[in-house]
């Protein structure tokens, strides 16, 4: 969902970097806070980096101006939180841009925000939540990450409608005509990208289980609330 090089209007690339800036700014905070309290992090992050840009970098042709792919952000948003995931999703789209001609600089706050903003945000909420209401840590995993890639490319098609809103229905058509182009490659790689996130956290689960207790990875709402007992009666 990397909107192109010079796709969108002026006015437009502009209001969207600003919009994604307070996010990143914010992310760089919360990241360099986790590696200087938790420098055993450092390789995690690294992993979390590596996987959204090898699979954001598989692009498929699809609207023009734009391409599908799976975005792996589902992933990082889960293991460290929304806010780090916006520095690893925007130091991926920069390199793209950069070394690969895939999305651009002028653009790239309109990618930041689709797909590492909001995409890590909507998928993080719905682990989250499902894993309050004590669903299998995998299964949340699959819709976590799900949900992450569908959210990015619902925010890219209102954005490239924004841009270029249909001569006669407007934005509304715009919109359905956007969506619809992506729903036919997005919706596999969606459910595509889950499954293997899925593969990637049982080999986490056996290889990095301590980092990922320490993160909260496994906490349901049950085990929250006990901790939070727990914490409680020692500060008694």
């Amino acid at each position: 969902m990397h909107i192109a090089e010079g796709f969108l209007p002026p006015a437009h690339a502009i209001a969207w970097g600003v919009a994604s800036a307070p996010f990143v700014v914010h992310g760089v905070r919360s990241l360099s806070r986790e590696v200087r309290e938790n420098p055993e992090s450092t390789l995690l992050l690294g992993a979390s980096g590596a996987f959204t840009f090898v699979l954001s970098a598989l692009k498929i042709p699809s609207v023009t101006g734009s391409c599908s792919h799976p975005t792996g952000t589902g992933l990082g948003a889960i293991l460290f939180r929304p806010p780090i995931m916006a520095v690893l999703g925007t130091i991926t789209l920069l390199f793209q841009a950069l070394l690969l001609a895939h999305g651009g600089l002028t653009t790239l706050g309109a990618n930041v925000f689709s797909m590492a903003i909001v995409g890590p945000w909507a998928g993080y909420a719905v682990f989250r939540l499902l894993r309050r209401y004590d669903v299998p840590l995998m299964m949340a995993v699959f819709f976590g990450a799900f949900v992450a890639d569908l959210s990015t490319y619902c925010v890219t098609s209102v954005q490239l409608a924004l841009a270029f809103p249909d001569p006669s229905s407007g934005f509304l058509g715009a919109l359905g005509k956007f969506g619809s182009i992506f729903a036919v490659t997005q919706i596999p790689l969606a459910v595509s990208e889950g499954l293997l996130t899925v593969l990637v956290m049982r080999l986490l689960v056996q290889s990095s289980k301590g980092d990922l207790t320490r993160l909260g990875v496994f906490l349901t709402r049950k085990q929250a609330r006990t901790e939070k007992a727990e914490t409680e009666a020692v500060a008694r």
